[in-house]
């Protein structure tokens, strides 16, 4: 039982953390977005996607949890050792801390990209990929909690 318990805090904290950190990143966004949006209600929907952007994260997280369950359940929920229990909880690691800090990060590149899109509307482009590259370690810890994952109880 407590192998199970400890794969479960791994998947929790993959799914809280990256989560956490794109509410924190929409949060962000959204204030800057509905500031422009204030002055020019005409830009709503470029900065809706500027505001969405950190939103990845939170779903890396649910798959990251859905896969720490589904490599438990192969394990054999109730018979799952403490120490595959803590490889479990170890292989989510990635993702639960790219997915928090990737999401503010990324909430606050893109909450610039408003500010871009309120001077500049045709340089919408740019912002996006300036909040696209903080990203791609998002996917990076998601990438790593797989291979991880793929090692446990092995």
């Amino acid at each position: 039982m407590d192998g199970l318990m400890l794969g479960l805090a791994g998947a929790a904290l993959a799914a809280g953390l990256a989560g956490t950190g794109s509410a924190i990143g929409t949060g962000i966004a959204g204030q800057a977005g509905s500031g422009v949006v204030a002055e020019d209600p005409e830009k709503f929907g470029r900065l809706l996607l500027l505001q969405a952007l950190p939103g990845t994260q939170g779903i890396y997280g649910i798959v990251g949890l859905f896969l720490a369950i589904g490599k438990m359940t192969a394990l054999g929920l109730t018979a799952m050792t403490a120490a595959q229990g803590w490889q479990v909880l170890f292989a989510c690691v990635p993702l639960a801390i790219t997915g928090l800090t990737s999401g503010i990060a990324q909430g606050k590149v893109s909450g610039a990209a408003c500010g871009l899109v309120a001077k500049r509307p045709d340089e919408m482009g740019k912002g996006m990929i300036f909040a696209i590259v903080v990203e791609t370690y998002a996917v990076l810890g998601l990438l790593g909690t797989i291979l991880l994952l793929q090692t446990v109880g092995a």
